[in-house]
């Protein structure tokens, strides 16, 4: 309002507690006193009008009710009662403004309504007087740039009426669609649930912050979620998974719960219960004393150091229970994730095969199945998973992952570690292979009974990750060769083996060393390793 001062004159009305003898206190409450649309503060109270009234003007015991506006060219001084100071105000008051095209002109948007006109006159209510309204425009040759300027700020006023009244819609819709997925998630899983009579106890979140005392001890963190230690009433120690919402449907989950929950072997992880409300998801397992078998093969300080015998055994065991999952059951049950971080060992070292997140169940006549990407860890997957041109994924899939494991629990090296030069799980098995097949013999302090154990699981772990599946035994066949004497076994041919390095980006592609991304369906994209590697290291002898 600062661009419009100084062109009209403010009366302001005023109530008194008590009479006010100065001239320029005009007395009105012979006019005012009576109107009912006033609203003074006090009873008894004289009404006086003073023109262009400032605050030093105000006596103590006043206040303003209102105020009201002459034209600039009335006289103060001629103003000695309330009739005349009515009188000028028929007759309204000015409003100017500048050059529209340069001054800001939103009193003149909001009172005159046709602004290409000169003059406009209209009547402004204000208070119970209806004022008349004289429009005066300083120049002439701006009113297309006005009309202009009014017509886009219309548009904007709708722009922003319509994003006030849209944005709460679109929050709404958005809210409703998130709201419809996850319940839509929530369904499946439920449906799941109450259509399966055969899973284990089914625990309240309240019940799970009770058995783990509050998620109070963590025993890990992966991308599953994390894992805390609790105890049940009975006194029996668990293994609670608090599982991450994923953007799977809740397949991992249901997954999961499916799958161990038939299952009651030995060498499989047992599902004491589990807790399913919406966000919130646990698996309630066994509590497994002693971790997994990283921690033992590759203990460097932090497990205890296995005997040969014991790791064979535990290979036996991790063998049975595959074995179980692909033939014991009414339906047959691919792991797709087997490695030593998913071996657990109980209180006797007994191995139990763990985390089931990305398994799946196929009925079992199915001899192959179908994958829409590739799923596992690196270093353990099967050719075929990555590369389709070898044929349907089947159960020889957890078969190459076992030999990868036990490869690495006969020799105690992860498959990534180098060997004087040889750097990657690509080279590593070969480099085993021709030690083998030179008779070379091992540099270590070891009996000739754990030479031979050695030598059986080296052999069978080179059988399993053959690079065809048809190459590769079975989980029965397997158990069976572990179990016969050593002498009994035939050398498998020489594996072959992608070497270029391989990772998996987001969105399921695989990219090579250069970064170039290699399609799961391409036969050029697969570069096969056949030279033998100068590498010194540990030794197998052929008896």
């Amino acid at each position: 309002m600062d661009a419009y001062q100084g062109f009209s004159k403010a009366v302001s009305i005023v109530s008194c507690v008590k009479a006010v003898d100065f001239p320029f206190y005009i007395d009105a409450s012979s006019c005012l006193g009576g109107l009912p649309s006033l609203n003074f503060s006090g009873a008894r109270r004289r009404v006086y009008a003073l023109v262009n009234a400032n605050a030093s003007s105000m006596e103590t015991a006043c206040t303003i009710e209102f105020m009201v506006t002459l034209s600039e060219w009335v006289d103060e001084n001629d103003l000695h009662s309330y009739a005349q100071i009515h009188e000028h105000m028929v007759y309204g008051f000015e409003l100017s403004w500048w050059n529209p095209s340069h001054t800001k002109i939103d009193i003149a948007y909001g009172l005159a309504h046709t602004l290409w006109r000169i003059e406009h006159i209209s009547f402004l209510p204000i208070g119970f007087v209806r004022y008349k309204l004289n429009l005066y425009s300083e120049t002439g040759n701006h009113y297309l740039d006005v009309v202009v300027r009014f017509l886009l700020d219309i548009v904007f006023q709708c722009m922003v009426v319509k994003f006030i009244l849209g944005a709460p819609c679109v929050m709404t819709l958005l809210i409703r669609k998130w709201r419809r997925r996850h319940l839509a998630m929530d369904q499946n899983v439920e449906e799941f649930l109450q259509s399966n009579n055969f899973l284990p106890i089914r625990y309240s979140y309240s019940d799970i912050r009770k058995i783990t005392s509050g998620l109070k001890d963590k025993l890990g963190e992966g991308g599953y979620g994390s894992v805390f230690k609790g105890r049940l009433r009975s006194g029996r120690e668990v293994a609670v998974k608090i599982l991450k919402k994923g953007k799977t449907n809740g397949q991992d989950f249901i997954s999961e719960v499916a799958t161990i929950g038939r299952i009651h072997h030995v060498n499989v992880v047992g599902l004491i219960g589990y807790c399913f409300e919406g966000s919130k998801q646990a698996l309630v397992y066994d509590f497994m004393h002693n971790g997994s078998l990283d921690k033992h093969i590759f203990s460097r300080g932090q497990g205890i150091s296995l005997e040969c015998k014991e790791v064979y055994e535990i290979a036996l065991g991790v063998a049975r229970g595959i074995e179980y999952l692909h033939r014991g059951c009414d339906i047959q049950i691919l792991h797709f994730d087997i490695k030593p971080h998913n071996i657990l060992l109980d209180k006797d070292f007994t191995p139990k095969v763990s985390d089931f997140g990305l398994a799946r169940l196929y009925p079992t006549n199915y001899n192959t199945v179908s994958l829409s990407t590739a799923i596992g860890t690196l270093g353990y997957m099967a050719p075929e998973l990555v590369f389709k041109n070898l044929g349907g994924v089947s159960y020889k899939a957890d078969v190459y992952s076992f030999g990868k494991l036990l490869m690495e629990m006969a020799t105690r090296r992860k498959n990534e570690d180098k060997v004087t030069g040889c750097s990657s799980h690509t080279y590593f098995p070969l480099w085993v292979y021709d030690q083998l097949s030179k008779e070379l013999e091992i540099p270590v302090e070891v009996n000739e009974d754990e030479r031979k154990i050695t030598k059986k699981m080296i052999i069978v772990a080179l059988w399993c990750i053959q690079w065809n599946p048809n190459d590769r035994p079975s989980m029965q066949k397997v158990l069976e060769m572990l179990k016969r004497e050593v002498d009994d076994l035939q050398i498998s041919p020489k594996p072959l083996f992608y070497a270029i390095e391989m990772s998996r980006k987001d969105d399921g592609t695989w990219t090579d060393e250069g970064n170039n991304i290699i399609s799961p369906t391409s036969t050029s994209a697969i570069t096969y390793k056949d030279s033998r590697l100068e590498c010194t290291s540990i030794s197998i002898t052929q008896a």
